[in-house]
């Protein structure tokens, strides 16, 4: 069976996606900061049929993350697909002149170099892995053909995201771990706000988490076609 370890699988996207991944036959470990809202993401997708585990997880800490990759290893005793799924700070109400430096900071360590210590952590066991995929949830946002000065700290992280995406793809291309960025789309998750239904961004995600071995890599990719970096 394979697994794949889903941060902020707690809700919206991540939630989602464990549960369409969970339907195909994957052991998903639902990466989640609040132990009592893992454990009820735990329920709810063991109530829907799928094999699943919390595991703590808060993207901010280092020690968390080093932990959460002993876990995986301890619980499933390997793993085939890292979502990196977790975000904060859709900072609509900030400007890139008049930001608020604390929020830029905690998006930046939550949404780019979390991704990267989170892969870092796991990257062991994904080279045991005989389908290894890194799927990084990231968002238009973050693309260079749509940047303005809005939403600053969130966009600026996303496209942090990105440039991560295709440096990781480059590194371990000859290992044959796929690495990818998906943008969910407009979708009608807390975050969000609005857009379409949930489970239409995660279709995306779980496209590029059970890709094929000749599959792409280094791409950004919406619903399966790809979109502008």
């Amino acid at each position: 069976m394979p697994t794949a370890l889903i941060t902020g699988a707690n809700r919206g996207l991540g939630l989602e996606t464990a549960h369409q991944l969970g339907e195909k036959g994957f052991h998903v470990l639902a990466g989640v900061r609040n132990g009592e809202a893992g454990r009820r993401a735990e329920a709810i997708l063991r109530g829907a049929g799928v094999k699943a585990d919390f595991i703590a997880l808060d993207m901010a800490s280092p020690a968390s993350i080093a932990e959460a990759a002993q876990a995986v290893w301890q619980v499933a005793g390997g793993l085939d697909v890292l979502i990196n799924n977790a975000a904060v700070h859709y900072d609509t109400h900030q400007r890139v002149g008049a930001p608020d430096f604390d929020i830029v900071e905690e998006a930046l360590t939550i949404n780019t170099v979390g991704p990267w210590r989170m892969s870092v952590a796991v990257l062991e066991l994904l080279r045991r892995s005989e389908h290894p995929r890194i799927v990084n949830v990231s968002s238009e946002s973050g693309a260079w053909s749509s940047m303005t000065g809005t939403t600053p700290a969130y966009s600026l992280s996303k496209i942090g995201l990105n440039a991560l995406t295709r440096m990781m793809a480059s590194e371990f291309a000859g290992e044959g771990i796929l690495v990818n960025a998906v943008c969910p789309g407009w979708t009608a998750t807390d975050m969000g706000g609005g857009g379409r239904p949930i489970p239409d961004g995660a279709r995306g995600i779980v496209w590029a988490a059970t890709l094929p071995d000749d599959g792409p890599t280094g791409g950004f990719f919406r619903d399966g076609k790809p979109i502008a970096w």
